[in-house]
C-alpha cells in the first residue's frame, strides 16, 4: 500500500506572488508557458526563485508542443541526430523531424534547469547536468501548438522522453487530461509505462476517486492535481 502524500506545483504564472508553504514535495515548471521559453522566475531573477522554493530535489516539468515546420523557427531542418530531418522545409513535416523537435525542446528545458541550479549555487559553473536526478514531467496541453496528425505529436513526445532519459532523469511522466490527451495523441498507449499526472480534479475527494481510475496513457495514475486555497495541490496515488 503506497503512502498518500500531497504537495504543490507552481510555474511562471506565480512569478512575484506568494508561494504555498508546506507540502511533502514540490513541483516547478521550467518554461514560460511554451517550449523554448524559460520561466523567468525559475532561478534568481525577476522575483523569488521558484527552484529555491521547490528545493534541490524538486520535481520539474516542461512544456511540450509540435507546431510543425511552417510555424516554428526552432524546427530541426537538416538535423542528422538523433533522427534525420530533411533540410528543406517543404519536406520536413515528418515523424523523424517531430522527434528531433521534441528532443531539442526537452534539451532546452533541461539546460534552463541546469542554469537555475548554477545560479543558486547548487551546481558548479559550466555544469551540464543537474546535481540530482530529478523526476521530470512533460506538460501535454491543447493550449500549446500541435499538428492535426496525432502520430506526429506522439513522435515529438517520444523525442522529449528519450532526451530526458539520456541525461539520467530519475523518472519521466506525462501531465494532461483525458480529453486533451485524446485530442493531441489520439489516445495513444505508447507511454503507458510512464508516470501519469492527471489534471482536472475538483477537490480532494475527486482526486481520490481519480487515483483509482486508469490514467489517460492507459497506465496507473501516479498523481492528481486540484486547486485549493488558490494553489495547485497534487495528491499522490
Amino acid at each position: 500500500m503506497r503512502a498518500v502524500t500531497t504537495g504543490y506545483d507552481i510555474s511562471y504564472p506565480q512569478c512575484g506572488q506568494t508561494f504555498p508553504g508546506g507540502g511533502a514535495f514540490r513541483v516547478v515548471g521550467v518554461n514560460g508557458g511554451i517550449v523554448f521559453a524559460a520561466n523567468r522566475c525559475l532561478g534568481p531573477g525577476e522575483g523569488p526563485s521558484q527552484l529555491a522554493w521547490a528545493g534541490r530535489d524538486a520535481q520539474l516539468y516542461a512544456n511540450t508542443g509540435n507546431p510543425g515546420p511552417a510555424l516554428s523557427r526552432h524546427w530541426p531542418l537538416g538535423q542528422a541526430s538523433p533522427r534525420a530531418c530533411p533540410a528543406s522545409r517543404a519536406s520536413a513535416d515528418t515523424a523523424d523531424c517531430a522527434y528531433d523537435y521534441g528532443w531539442n525542446a526537452a534539451a532546452d528545458s533541461y539546460a534552463t534547469a541546469v542554469r537555475a541550479y548554477v545560479a543558486l549555487g547548487w551546481a558548479v559553473a559550466g555544469a551540464r547536468r543537474t546535481p540530482v536526478a530529478n523526476r521530470w514531467w512533460l506538460d501535454v496541453e491543447t493550449a500549446n501548438s500541435w499538428r492535426s496528425n496525432p502520430e506526429l505529436n506522439v513522435a515529438a513526445l517520444r523525442g522529449a522522453v528519450a532526451y530526458l532519459r539520456s541525461v539520467g532523469a530519475a523518472s519521466i511522466g506525462l501531465y494532461s487530461t483525458p480529453r486533451m490527451w485524446r485530442a493531441i495523441t489520439g489516445g495513444t498507449r505508447a507511454f503507458d509505462t510512464n508516470l501519469t499526472w492527471v489534471a482536472g480534479a475538483t477537490g480532494s475527494t475527486s482526486a481520490r476517486s481519480m487515483c483509482v481510475s486508469t490514467g489517460f496513457t492507459g497506465g496507473r495514475v501516479t498523481m492528481v492535481q486540484y486547486v485549493a486555497g488558490g494553489f495547485d495541490v497534487d495528491r499522490t496515488c
